[in-house]
């Protein structure tokens, strides 16, 4: 099979300077059998009867100017959401050979753009609020200055509403876990190739007949909201794919703003069900206040599906309270109940997660969780 050849580099696996290989899978076709009954406005995606937000995000026309000040752009961005929502536009019916709604200069979309690089200049997309100087090559406590992709490929080992999901890893996250699963690429934010956001769509138009989503996953993604946009911007689909947020939800109210009208479903990871528990194991105060407060706004803007580790000695302090405050405040969701902990990266530091998770561990977080009327249990 012979891969497209992007800026002169062919696409074929191989090893990068650092960090894990970047590829393409090869073309698969898609499973028939979408099983999404617990995020139906992705199944319509899928089925063809409804378009993927951002298209019509990147459609819809605004009158602003690039030389306003911040406070500014970011009325006029919150006062076009609410037309834009209120127009019921992204509830229109399409049958599969509709034409998608033609990008316009000066979009919401476009818009979205530029309040997301001015929030990253000063390192404001996270709720660190680093202020760390991106454009002088300054990084913050995620280390990134510019996107890299460590790899690019179809992911077959996500949930089975995703699966086969066009997974798109990012170097660098602004969480620093001491179990991180992900830990080569999370905590090597110099790992993967930076890449242009033309050269990222044609990855995406690679696999777009293949896909079902275009995952945009890391490290986390909240460091690349501005490239993600950027992407979305120039990418050309005869076939758009629903847009995928896979992340630990850590971030800016202002930051989660600019994803509404873009993201369809928010893949999200809630760790602890408290403070505590976050300060000491990933390094991050205020933890459960801002993670809680955007599953909220994030449910207001997408469909949910919530991915919940259980750590080893943390069912009681963490996994229950998380999954009861879920079930309270957002209600019954689809919920991932994963078993799959390592004790990896400096787990071997704290005692309390040193250990593996034993099965009796596994299974009271999840008969909890089934017990309060969480769906789609995995």
């Amino acid at each position: 099979m012979v891969l497209p050849t992007l800026g002169g580099r062919s696409w074929r696996a191989k090893p990068l300077s650092r960090g894990p290989a970047l590829f393409l899978d090869v073309k698969i076709r898609p499973r028939v059998d979408y099983r999404t009954e617990h995020l139906p406005k992705y199944g319509e995606v899928l089925a063809g009867t409804r378009w993927p937000q951002f298209v019509h995000t990147r459609a819809w026309a605004l009158d602003w100017d690039p030389d306003d000040p911040t406070s500014v752009l970011e009325t006029v961005h919150d006062l076009a959401i609410q037309e834009i929502r209120s127009s019921g536009v992204f509830d229109t019916p399409r049958s599969g050979d509709d034409e998608a709604p033609e990008p316009v200069l000066g979009s919401l979309l476009e818009l979205k753009m530029e309040l997301a690089d001015r929030l990253a200049a000063e390192c404001q997309l996270c709720e660190r609020g680093c202020g760390a100087h991106r454009a002088e090559g300054k990084a913050g406590t995620c280390g990134v200055t510019e996107s890299r992709i460590s790899s690019s490929f179809l992911h077959h080992g996500e949930e089975h509403e995703l699966v086969p999901s066009h997974t798109i890893f990012f170097a660098g996250c602004n969480l620093e876990c001491q179990f991180c699963q992900n830990h080569d690429i999370s905590r090597q934010p110099l790992s993967g190739e930076v890449l242009s956001a033309e050269e990222c769509a044609d990855l995406i138009l690679h696999n777009e007949f293949s896909s079902r989503n275009v995952n945009w996953v890391g490290g986390d993604p909240i460091p690349n909201v501005p490239f993600i946009l950027k992407v979305l911007g120039v990418l050309r689909s005869r076939k758009p794919r629903p847009q995928v947020f896979n992340s630990n939800m850590f971030m800016t109210e202002r930051t989660l703003a600019l994803l509404n009208g873009v993201v369809d479903v928010y893949l999200t990871d809630f760790k602890y069900g408290n403070d505590v528990c976050a300060s000491r194991l990933s390094k991050v105060d205020g933890y459960f206040g801002v993670v809680s407060r955007n599953h909220k706004m994030a449910n207001r803007q997408a469909e949910l599906l919530v991915r919940h580790l259980v750590l080893p000695n943390h069912v009681e302090c963490c996994s229950i309270p998380l999954m009861n405050w879920l079930r309270e405040e957002i209600g019954p969701l689809r919920l991932n109940v994963m078993d799959q902990y390592r004790p990896v990266y400096r787990a071997k530091e704290h005692r309390d997660i040193a250990g593996r998770l034993t099965t009796a561990e596994f299974l009271k977080a999840y008969r909890h969780a089934e017990s309060i009327g969480h769906l789609g249990l995995d």
